[in-house]
């Protein structure tokens, strides 16, 4: 629990002192997403198919916290950050560093408790590799989506 703890103050701390691009509106549609779409996920994941779980295994009060708090504001960090302007080859190598810092991350949420929280039943480091690149591109794509929405609904308004 203490490695969760310290994650959450110190991911939401860096994701909000250094926010230079989302709006307000994007932050909300983002946290909202990411709360959403990893709650289902893990339904049937964590709950149904027992692949990994958070602290115990099936649905406990503490893994709200996973799901509410720590993702969201790694995703505001990633688009943020992201080198939208940049060329193609800088935005491979941005999102290929994003990959391997949520691996490491994820490994050290294996650790033995007070540092861990997170343990696999039949889901492994391997298939968190697969899918994160899938993830981030999906978390890219929304973004793109609001981000289109706002411009024009602030083209109307002119």
């Amino acid at each position: 629990m203490l490695g969760l703890i310290i994650a959450i103050i110190l991911f939401n701390f860096i994701a909000f002192k250094t926010n230079k691009r989302l709006t307000a509106n994007q932050i909300v549609h983002l946290w909202l997403f990411t709360i959403a779409f990893q709650s289902n996920f893990d339904v049937y994941i964590d709950l149904k198919y027992h692949g990994y779980w958070y602290f115990t295994d099936g649905a406990d009060w503490t893994g709200i916290l996973v799901h509410t708090v720590l993702i969201s504001p790694v995703n505001m960090m990633f688009l943020n950050w992201y080198p939208f302007k940049r060329n193609y080859i800088r935005q491979v190598r941005y999102f290929i560093f994003w990959l391997i810092a949520i691996l490491l991350y994820e490994m050290f949420t294996l650790l033995p408790e007070p540092w861990g929280y997170f343990y696999y039943g039949w889901w492994n480091l391997w298939h968190s590799a697969i899918l994160n690149p899938v993830l981030l591109l999906i978390l890219l794509g929304y973004y793109k989506a609001v981000c289109k929405l706002e411009d024009r609904l602030l083209a109307r308004k002119k």
